[in-house]
């Protein structure tokens, strides 16, 4: 089901989410990539930071992509994150045109792939974004948990 290159880039995309969580930011990465292979994005999650709600990582991955290749579209493509994106993300890889999209660990709370909601298989938009999640969900997860126990002390 998943590729050697899958594996690394949801590598890169954990390596990221590590950076977030030292930035003391909920640990989530994503890397955006062409057919080809080539990485065009890449994001952590920023919202404290950044003082943004829409800084997740998916979100700051598309931006960064968009503007490299100097268009909003983003056809062709696949997003590699950590985390199964929410809503807000799900609708932005909806209107990039992203091809596809992996991700590692659900989010029972908040996720909008298989989660809570199953945004993408309603049907009812103008472009299918194809998706398969539990990519190094284990070490995904692991992630989270970490940080969100040290959090709670």
């Amino acid at each position: 089901m998943f590729s050697e290159r899958d594996q690394h880039w949801m590598q890169k995309a954990l390596t990221l989410a590590q950076y977030a969580a030292k930035q003391q930011e909920v640990p989530v990465g994503a890397m955006l990539v062409t057919a080809e292979g080539v990485a065009i994005g890449e994001g952590w999650n920023q919202p404290i930071m950044q003082h943004d709600p829409t800084a997740h990582a998916e979100v700051i991955a598309l931006r960064a992509a968009a503007k490299h290749l100097g268009n909003y579209r983003l056809v062709n493509t696949t997003l590699y994150v950590t985390l199964e994106p929410c809503l807000m993300c799900v609708g932005a890889l909806v209107h990039a045109r992203v091809k596809r999209l992996v991700f590692g660990a659900v989010d029972p709370k908040a996720g909008a792939v298989v989660s809570v909601l199953r945004v993408l298989d309603t049907g009812k938009w103008n472009h299918r974004v194809d998706y398969a999640g539990g990519l190094m969900a284990e070490s995904c997860g692991e992630i989270l948990s970490d940080f969100f126990r040290a959090r709670r002390g």
